[in-house]
């Protein structure tokens, strides 16, 4: 499904009233402990409870991405959804991924880059498939004749509480979903890209620290940081770009359907800000790794964003 660029009288901004203060708005975002709840995989953004914030209304666009085309995977929900959100609300267009049971999340996220004015395309189906990888490129040039921004993004995860229990089923779908689709949709794309391009990829604080109970995801993700590191040395005489925003813990359908309802409650409560992220307070730092008015300079870093932890690896 497509949404073709329209007119907007009133951004996503209006849509939720006048914008509150920076201050107020941290003073809302929900903290510990969160209802207890679970879903099946893989997550559903519209079934969450507190709903996850990604609307940003205290963001102040400046054009930085105007003009620009993105292809994001998973863009359905959580940060991948606030990622397409200001993206388009700098300007950009929009092309994202999402999985059949995610059709819900992806036409929300689809009316929300609606309203900022900007293009939308949703292109369904499986990372873990090898042409679908490619394929989502080649629909993106289809439908906007060039791409700026990739973002690597989707991921699966599942914990469990030893080894013995990570079967090689799980293994392999975690690698081809986590690490093989960024390289596969990567290759793909870098092609078709030019001069003052960017590639963003979604790491975690697990790939720099570890988690005991998430052995094959934590795996995935230090491999995606390293993958980072060598790209960007690879492609940097091409005046491209390749970076990595790692999160903590953020309130996004990945852990209500990973964890047991109980687990869910206490999710993030040993931040020290006590709470985990929303998906709008992720997005800005994918916004300065896009633009190049605001981080030309940088290529090959892994940014955490960890709520007040101030060690990583």
């Amino acid at each position: 499904m497509a949404v073709r660029k329209t007119k907007a009288k009133s951004g996503v901004q209006r849509r939720r009233g006048k914008a509150s203060s920076p201050r107020r708005r941290v003073e809302q975002y929900p903290k510990n402990p969160l209802p207890a709840q679970h879903q099946d995989k893989p997550g559903r953004e519209h079934e969450l409870s507190p709903r996850p914030q990604f609307l940003a209304p205290a963001y102040r666009a400046a054009g930085k991405l105007s003009g620009k085309i993105a292809l994001i995977t998973g863009g359905d929900s959580g940060i991948g959804r606030a990622v397409a959100v200001l993206y388009a609300r700098e300007g950009a267009d929009i092309a994202f991924t999402y999985l059949p049971e995610e059709e819900r999340d992806a036409f929300e996220t689809m009316q929300a880059v609606k309203a900022a004015g900007r293009r939308c395309l949703a292109i369904e189906g499986d990372l873990t498939d090898g042409d679908f990888c490619a394929h989502i490129v080649e629909r993106t040039l289809q439908e906007f004749g060039k791409l700026d921004i990739l973002v690597n993004n989707a991921a699966f995860q599942q914990h469990q509480a030893s080894l013995d229990e990570v079967t090689d089923e799980q293994w392999d779908h975690t690698f081809r979903t986590n690490i093989y689709a960024y390289f596969r949709v990567t290759k793909a794309a870098l092609p078709h890209l030019k001069k003052g391009a960017a590639i963003v990829n979604t790491g975690s604080i697990t790939g720099l620290e570890g988690s005991k109970e998430l052995l094959d995801y934590s795996a995935t993700k230090g491999a995606i940081h390293a993958f980072t590191k060598s790209l960007a040395q690879s492609v940097v005489e091409r005046g491209i770009r390749v970076n990595c925003v790692a999160p903590g813990p953020v309130w996004t359908p990945l852990n209500p359907a990973d964890k047991d309802a109980a687990d869910v409650k206490e999710f993030g409560a040993e931040q020290p800000m006590k709470r985990p992220a929303q998906p709008e307070e992720v997005a800005p730092a994918f916004v300065f790794f896009a633009s190049s008015a605001d981080s030309s300079y940088i290529t090959g870093e892994v940014l955490t964003l960890l709520g007040g932890e101030t060690t990583a690896g």
